[in-house]
C-alpha cells in the first residue's frame, strides 16, 4: 500500500491535483489514468520508452524492447507473431512499465485501445503465468477481476473499456498487441 501511495503522490507532484490523474482506490492503487503531455521539469512524464538502435528500432524501456501492433488478433495469434518477431507478449512487472505501455498505445493509435498483452491462466485456472516465463506479481485489475467470465476468459489485455486497467478476456477476441523482447537479441528491424 505504501508503494501504491508513494506512485501516486510522485505523480501528483508532476502534474498537479487538479487535474485528476488518478482516481485512487484502497485495494486497487490505479483504476483510471489519464495521461497528459509532458513537462521537461518531470522525471516521469519525460518520454523514458524511445526508438533504439539496440533495439532494432522497437521502442526501449527498462532494458527491454517493445513493439505496438496494430493489426487486430486473437491472443494466441499475438503471442506466435510476437515469438517469430523473436519475443513475446509483453508481460508487466512495475507501474512504470504499465505507464510506458500505454504512452506506446497512444503514441501509435492516437487512443487507449484494448491491447492483448502476455498474462495467462489458460494452462491453470487462477494461476497467472507471463508468456515470457516471468513471474507474475504486478497487475493493475479491473475491479471485480480476474472472474474467468463463466469459464471463457484466460488471456490479458490492457485499457479495459478506455478504464485504462487490465482485465481478463476471451482469448479468440481480436485487439492490437504489444510484443516484447530483450535487448540481446538480434533479430532485424520491422
Amino acid at each position: 500500500m505504501l508503494l501504491c501511495f508513494l506512485q501516486w503522490y510522485v505523480v501528483q507532484l508532476c502534474h498537479g491535483f487538479a487535474d485528476k490523474l488518478f482516481e485512487h482506490n484502497s485495494i486497487i492503487c490505479f483504476t483510471k489514468v489519464t495521461l497528459h503531455t509532458h513537462t521537461s521539469e518531470c522525471p516521469l512524464t519525460t518520454h523514458l520508452i524511445k526508438r533504439s538502435v539496440r533495439c532494432g528500432g522497437w521502442f526501449e524501456f527498462n532494458r527491454r524492447c517493445f513493439y505496438y501492433i496494430a493489426k487486430p488478433m486473437s491472443w494466441g495469434n499475438a503471442e506466435r507473431n510476437c515469438m517469430s518477431l523473436g519475443g513475446h507478449l509483453a508481460s508487466v512487472h512495475n507501474f512504470m512499465e504499465y505507464h510506458e505501455l500505454q504512452r506506446l498505445i497512444l503514441h501509435h493509435s492516437h487512443e487507449y485501445k484494448e491491447t492483448w498483452i502476455g498474462g495467462s491462466d489458460a494452462h491453470q485456472e487462477g494461476h497467472w503465468i507471463w508468456s515470457d516465463g516471468t513471474m507474475f506479481h504486478y497487475s493493475n485489475w479491473c475491479p471485480g477481476e480476474p472472474n474467468n467470465g463463466g469459464g471463457h476468459q484466460h488471456c490479458l489485455q490492457m485499457n479495459f473499456s478506455g478504464t485504462m486497467v487490465t482485465t481478463v478476456d476471451d482469448c479468440s477476441k481480436l485487439f492490437s498487441c504489444i510484443c516484447m523482447r530483450n535487448w540481446s537479441h538480434s533479430a532485424s528491424e520491422l
